[in-house]
């Protein structure tokens, strides 16, 4: 064994060859870049023509440098952002994911596992993590925040787990995340897909906190000049920036009026028995969500509501372990490849889902779905 000075010449060696070989990732076409700024690490997403949307490389490139950054003493704060203006990340790349899943390669298998490593990486993260999701984020990009210590919104920000509209399911973490949510919020994002925009993001406790996009570049910037701070010290400059930010403050959550409506017709034991509530209901809001549910993968919807159950109980490493089962059963499955087809590729907007119909997505299929990979299986 080294002698302990030497250990720690040679940590210290492979940190510094690390960062030296981070300048290759620095190049203006590359798809993720990882900079080192005084005591901070950024990441910056770097792919604004596709939304920022993450590929395996880019997951690959990303966990490897947070694990680099964590084990650093010379690192105290990790931020990550979208390049572009637009998005901070539109969700994974779906349509490479589904054109592997057709052919049976890897992809399929990899892209979710890895995913999924760097989802739990983030939520387990030794060192503050903040996220500025200034912009879109959805699906993958959800992942790459929603589980780090600290996420700042501004009114740019697009939130939305749209997942049951290609006939998968709320993942990167989605069934941890979403019932731990107020009330029944969660569940309703998950089954209808509600899409919340700028503070109300902040409002529904999804995001930490809210700034104009137009302060966000200073907020970046005394973050990263920070020396060596402690977690109070980036609270306190994050607090500062969201106590000066004033678009939409005054105005109530998008949500505001439907919560009560939400939180006893969201409440049944199945989704069936959530038709039945809205059915019975018969306001305007819950005729709106009837349609929308309407237009859903029943699949999806049946997989969402259990997972959302079942999530409530477990831990985030759990999870993810489910979410990977299901993200399997989906590419073995029929709604995924159709979902997509009709809404991303021939955008038709009129997926054949198989079954059509709620009733015929049986417990034993669910069960199915929700089983052991056995060796196959995710491990965190």
């Amino acid at each position: 064994m080294l002698p302990s000075r030497l250990r720690l010449t040679s940590n210290r060696l492979q940190i510094i060859l690390q960062h030296l070989r981070m300048s290759g990732q620095k190049a203006p076409d590359a798809e993720v870049l990882l900079e080192k700024h005084g005591c901070s690490g950024l990441i910056t997403l770097n792919r604004p023509k596709a939304l920022n949307a993450l590929n395996l490389n880019m997951s690959r490139l990303i966990y490897n440098q947070l694990k680099l950054w964590e084990e650093d003493p010379e690192t105290f704060l990790v931020i990550i952002k979208g390049a572009g203006g637009k998005a901070f990340c539109a969700g994974g790349d779906i349509i490479a994911i589904t054109e592997a899943g057709k052919t049976g390669a890897p992809l399929a298998q990899d892209f979710f596992k890895e995913e999924y490593i760097l989802n739990n990486a983030i939520g387990t993260y030794k060192k503050p993590y903040v996220a500025l999701i200034d912009g879109i984020t959805m699906g993958g990009g959800v992942g790459l925040s929603v589980h780090g210590h600290f996420r700042v919104a501004s009114e740019r920000t697009l939130f939305a787990m749209p997942e049951t509209a290609i006939g998968l399911f709320p993942d990167v973490g989605g069934g941890y995340f979403l019932p731990r949510l107020p009330g029944k919020i969660g569940l309703f994002i998950a089954l209808t897909g509600f899409r919340l925009k700028g503070r109300d993001v902040q409002k529904a406790g999804i995001a930490t906190h809210f700034v104009d996009s137009q302060k966000i570049p200073s907020l970046e910037k005394d973050l990263i000049t920070l020396k060596c701070p402690s977690k109070e010290d980036i609270i306190d400059v994050l607090n500062a920036y969201h106590n000066e930010s004033s678009a939409s403050e005054d105005l109530p959550f998008i949500l505001a009026e439907c919560l009560d409506k939400i939180n006893s017709l969201f409440s049944g034991n199945s989704v069936e028995e959530i038709i039945d509530n809205l059915k019975q209901d018969g306001s305007p809001f819950a005729n709106q969500q009837l349609k929308i549910l309407s237009k859903m993968s029943p699949t999806s919807l049946k997989i969402t509501f259990r997972q959302l159950k079942n999530g409530s109980s477990l831990t985030l490493q759990e999870v993810l372990t489910m979410e990977y089962r299901l993200s399997q059963a989906s590419m073995s499955g029929h709604d995924f490849y159709e979902g997509v087809r009709a809404m991303l590729i021939d955008k038709d907007q009129n997926p054949k889902w198989k079954p059509e119909e709620l009733k015929e997505v049986t417990d034993k299929y669910l069960d199915s779905c929700f089983a052991s990979l056995g060796g196959r299986d995710l491990i965190l």
